[in-house]
């Protein structure tokens, strides 16, 4: 990416994540959604949005509504910033935060200092079983 692109997916990550957190008045759109990274075409005429949506029940069909109201956040974007052509957008799920977070949990068992199971700890001496 040129550093032109990385300014414009700059501005429309914020732009977006803005539009979202306005409310977009769609009962299928629901949860913490966070607009995790913008990818723009070398020609500027086509964004990829990336969101994670929390809880993870509502990924699905949070991103069917954003899909439905792009018009509506593309509108917003163009009313937020200053370009000549406003691309069109793409709606993603991003699981990387839900991979990173795994991973962690992995790393924090194979450490062994994750959540004890109460199968895994003995009992205290002197006490009853």
């Amino acid at each position: 990416m040129t550093k032109r692109t990385d300014q414009v997916a700059s501005l429309i990550r914020r732009a977006v994540q803005t539009a979202l957190s306005r409310g977009l008045h769609d009962p299928r759109i629901r949860g913490l959604i966070s607009v995790t990274k913008v990818h723009l075409g070398e020609d500027l005429s086509q964004a990829s949005i990336y969101v994670s949506v929390l809880p993870a029940e509502h990924a699905e069909l949070t991103l069917h509504g954003l899909r439905h109201a792009t018009s509506r956040i593309r509108a917003q974007l163009g009313r937020a910033v200053r370009l000549r052509h406003i691309p069109r957008l793409s709606f993603h799920l991003d699981d990387s935060i839900k991979m990173q977070a795994r991973l962690d949990a992995a790393l924090a068992e194979a450490r062994g200092d994750g959540p004890p199971n109460d199968a895994d700890v003995p009992p205290e001496e002197g006490s009853d079983p």
